[in-house]
């Protein structure tokens, strides 16, 4: 890169910074991608000439308003929702909605802004966005939570739709609360438009293998990098941070592959079961009965709970960090490589700090980045979408095998930008590039907008 466009980008950033103060994780996103993108710039000048950069990195429209809800003891009680829509030059806005107490609007637009080049890596037609409340679910009531959504979706309603953006689940946001936020969106347009929300349930427009795809999807990502040095899952010891349906569903996949997944967490500690995971168990207690994951000894006296342990310091050949943002530094990347790391694939977004990225890729682990390798679930949204638009409804298997070739397809195309842009097996590098590039062309064909 010349010193020129090395400049060019540091100016770039700089002024994201001064536009969006205080906002760390988006800043910390913009960074990650800006860095990769100089080769790109040099060869295809007329990017920066057309300020592509600087146009991606300001949202289209950014929307935050009041939710009042009133609680099971009749108080009235006051969040914060968002909703921004970041990219629609490859379609609509597409993104999840996350309901966590740590929420703000630097959260929704570091997910915004990575949505739009993992969305652009599917290579379907749908453009990118995101939206959440510093609502926490964890303690609520079904009719608490009912009322929330009702009342969130009462404002949202005003600014989405199946050909203008189409929001889904995430953190906190799981089939339960689509359903009542479909319905609030039904209730409120007099339109049973069902491409307007995805995750829904199969029962009234749902897409099979949707619940699964994020989890599936990163593994098959995974077995795809695990092919370019002759290994698989077969016989291998994982690690999968979290317990919620990323987790659980990688957790489901990595087993029918042959693996042993012997750790996952959850906000209070880390369940150690050498044996392997029961997975039946899990999903009981956090699916049906939504308990916390140190109930798990009580029926696995040879398990160990660790409560706020470091789910990284146990010993693994693959890991899958799915639970949240930055869960992975430096020195937990230092202690995986230590311990035989072969692999790392995200199933959450930004799971890993740029200290542990840089562990990672120094060291020649195979490093798979979210916005590619858990770009599987917004896929099967975006096939959702499709079953939707047509009234159809496809089965469990062929459902799967798409987004099995979805990733697979994911994989060659950040193989192939990154080997042309001089940095071979770097998936950070490729799987930026080839987002950005497909989302840049799409923009300078429809002039300054």
């Amino acid at each position: 890169m010349t010193r020129i466009m090395h400049e060019k980008i540091e100016s770039i950033y700089k002024q994201v910074i001064a536009r969006n103060p205080g906002e760390s994780e988006f800043h910390q996103a913009v960074k990650e991608v800006l860095d990769t993108l100089g080769p790109v710039l040099v060869k295809h000048p007329e990017y920066a000439e057309q300020k592509i950069i600087e146009r991606i990195c300001e949202p289209e429209r950014q929307i935050i308003f009041r939710v009042p809800w009133v609680d099971d003891k009749n108080e009235v009680q006051i969040n914060r929702g968002f909703r921004v829509q970041f990219n629609s030059a490859l379609g609509p806005y597409k993104g999840g909605l996350r309901f966590h107490e740590s929420v703000y609007l630097g959260i929704i637009k570091f997910l915004g802004f990575e949505q739009i080049f993992k969305n652009a890596l599917t290579g379907l037609p749908i453009g990118g966005g995101k939206g959440g409340s510093d609502f926490d679910p964890k303690g609520k009531s079904d009719h608490e939570i009912m009322r929330f959504c009702q009342s969130f979706m009462t404002e949202l309603h005003r600014h989405i739709g199946e050909y203008t953006d189409v929001p889904a689940g995430d953190i906190g946001v799981g089939g339960r609360e689509i359903g009542y936020l479909f319905g609030q969106y039904k209730r409120l347009t007099n339109r049973y438009e069902s491409g307007v929300l995805t995750g829904k349930g199969l029962c009234y427009g749902g897409s099979k293998v949707r619940t699964e795809a994020t989890g599936y999807g990163a593994v098959f990502f995974v077995d795809e990098m695990l092919k370019t040095r002759k290994e698989s899952f077969e016989g291998k010891t994982c690690v999968v941070s979290g317990s919620g349906n990323v987790a659980i569903y990688t957790i489901e996949k990595i087993h029918e592959l042959g693996g042993r997944v012997v750790a996952l967490s959850d906000s209070g500690g880390v369940i150690y079961h050498e044996k392997g995971i029961d997975l039946e168990l899990v999903q009981q207690l956090k699916e049906v009965e939504r308990r916390r994951i140190k109930d798990y000894c009580a029926y696995h006296k040879d398990a160990v709970y660790r409560e706020k342990g470091n789910i990284w310091e146990i010993p693994c050949q693959v890991a899958m960090p799915s639970a949240t943002q930055n869960e992975l530094n430096g020195k937990d990347a230092q202690i995986l490589v230590k311990n035989g790391l072969l692999a790392i694939g995200e199933g959450a977004n930004m799971p890993t700090t740029p200290e542990g990225v840089k562990v990672f890729i120094d060291s020649g682990i195979l490093y798979g980045p979210g916005k590619a390798a858990n770009a599987g679930g917004v896929a099967t949204s975006a096939l959702e979408m499709q079953q939707n638009a047509s009234r159809d409804s496809w089965n469990f298997e062929y459902t799967e095998e798409r987004l099995r070739n979805i990733m697979k397809n994911i994989h060659t195309d950040v193989m192939t930008a990154a080997d042309e842009y001089g940095s071979p097996g770097n998936y950070v590098t490729g799987a930026n590039i080839a987002g950005f590039k497909k989302v840049a062309n799409a923009m300078l064909a429809m002039g300054i907008i």
